[in-house]
């Protein structure tokens, strides 16, 4: 928000004509307009979505969390709220809507073997950036006697028979397995 300040208008008027003091006035605007501006950046870095750079980066620091490289602005605060969601006691229900939150809703598919005590995760292409993240969320929530399985669904002959040879062979393997195809 630009903020109009002009020290002037705070001084008595029999002040106001003096030329020293139009000189401070003049001089001195632009300091406290950056200085407002940097309170205001204080006050946005408290909430999460409103933050700075600055602000993330503090964040970051109180939970522990390491930013990649090749994240925006945006996917360090959503890091930032995802972790911030995450209530213990852990139960199935809550584990499926912080999933929900982090990959969407059909970025995932979640399977609790009871008998062996092992939990299948598979995440979606169309999440795989997300992938990194689920493994660490899940390490954080998931109790320690249950053994996780992290898999990254590929795209399967289902998937790949709606497509002809001659589009197809466009990618290679590799693409044809991890990329999201359209």
């Amino acid at each position: 928000m630009d903020r109009e300040i002009n020290l002037i208008e705070y001084l008595p008027g029999v002040l106001r004509e003096v030329k020293e003091f139009k000189a401070f006035a003049k001089a001195e605007n632009p300091e406290a307009i950056k200085l407002w501006e940097e309170l205001e950046n204080v006050l946005d870095d408290q909430f999460v979505n409103e933050s700075t750079l600055n602000g993330v980066k503090r964040w970051e620091s109180i939970l522990g969390i390491k930013a990649l490289d090749t994240d925006t602005l945006s996917d360090r605060k959503f890091r930032i709220l995802s972790r911030l969601n995450e209530q213990l006691p852990y139960t199935y229900k809550n584990l499926e809507s912080q999933l929900s939150l982090l990959c969407g809703e059909n970025g995932y598919k979640l399977h609790l073997d009871n008998s062996t005590y092992e939990l299948i995760v598979k995440v979606a292409l169309t999440a795989k950036k997300k992938f990194a993240e689920v493994g660490n969320l899940l390490d954080r929530v998931v109790p320690c006697n249950i053994v996780i399985s992290l898999i990254l669904m590929y795209n399967q002959h289902s998937t790949l028979s709606q497509f002809t040879h001659a589009h197809l062979s466009q990618y290679t393997h590799n693409q044809l397995r991890e990329e999201v195809l359209s």
